[in-house]
């Protein structure tokens, strides 16, 4: 029987998840997605998820492709998983793309936020989704050190130790730092991420803001190599992945 391949663009609250993918024990985004797959069509079905997300981080946009025989019309999965889905978890588009498409093998750009919430106490609603700090943070002087880490750089600082892949050079197309109200977001968009690499950088950002090194010294922990130069990697619950855009 001919099969077809399906992308899903999947939105989720992380916070009751251990990351996304398979684990032995806890509940993940991914088994949820093939349990009710599996259910819907009838069929044993397993995604390939294009992030890894980690424990407590969230999605707006994370994609995932599986491969199936069922003759139900692309578009309408994302309505029936809907239906089956946990709460935290919903599809926001289902579609049918080239049976050799795969989310890891082409060009793609990826948007991640981290946010940060300032006040002298913290705010209930905003706890699950950003990351409270009663400090003081000098917003100019994170700018200026965002600006090092822009370009095509060896990211070794900024992988969690011990990670295996083959290299640790990235590029990101743009780290800017914002302030909203009360709130002030990190958004980084670039071709790929190391492990844990947007939580350090903002956990090293947030030590500039508060004083604690310089804009400059981005430099010099770039040029280090040592996870050890950057700073701490900053809680999950504050971090969210935005989209993905693929180029081809």
């Amino acid at each position: 029987m001919e099969r077809k391949r399906i992308r899903l663009t999947v939105a989720y609250d992380g916070t009751n998840y251990h990351g996304w993918q398979l684990q032995n024990n806890g509940n993940t985004i991914e088994a949820e997605l093939n349990r009710c797959l599996t259910e819907l069509l009838n069929e044993p079905i397993q995604v390939v998820g294009a992030s890894r997300t980690d424990s407590g981080v969230h999605a707006l946009g994370n994609v995932a492709v599986f491969d199936t025989a069922s003759r139900m019309p692309a578009g309408k999965i994302s309505y029936a998983m809907n239906q089956r889905l946990p709460e935290d978890i919903r599809i926001q588009k289902s579609e049918e793309v080239p049976a050799d498409w795969h989310p890891r093998h082409c060009e793609s750009r990826k948007i991640y936020e981290y946010r940060i919430y300032r006040a002298e106490f913290p705010m209930p609603v905003k706890r699950l989704y950003s990351y409270f700090t009663y400090h003081s943070l000098d917003v100019e002087k994170m700018r200026e050190a965002a600006a090092y880490l822009e370009g095509r750089h060896d990211f070794k600082s900024f992988c969690q130790a011990g990670s295996q892949v083959q290299s640790t050079v990235r590029t990101i197309y743009m780290l800017w730092v914002e302030e909203q109200g009360p709130d002030i977001v990190i958004r980084v968009c670039g071709n790929g991420f190391l492990y844990n690499m947007v939580r350090i950088i903002a956990g090293t950002l947030l030590e500039v803001g508060e004083g604690k090194r310089e804009p400059e010294s981005m430099q010099w922990v770039l040029e280090a190599g040592d996870r050890a130069a950057a700073g701490p990697t900053a809680p999950a619950h504050g971090l969210t992945l935005m989209k993905y855009e693929f180029l081809a």
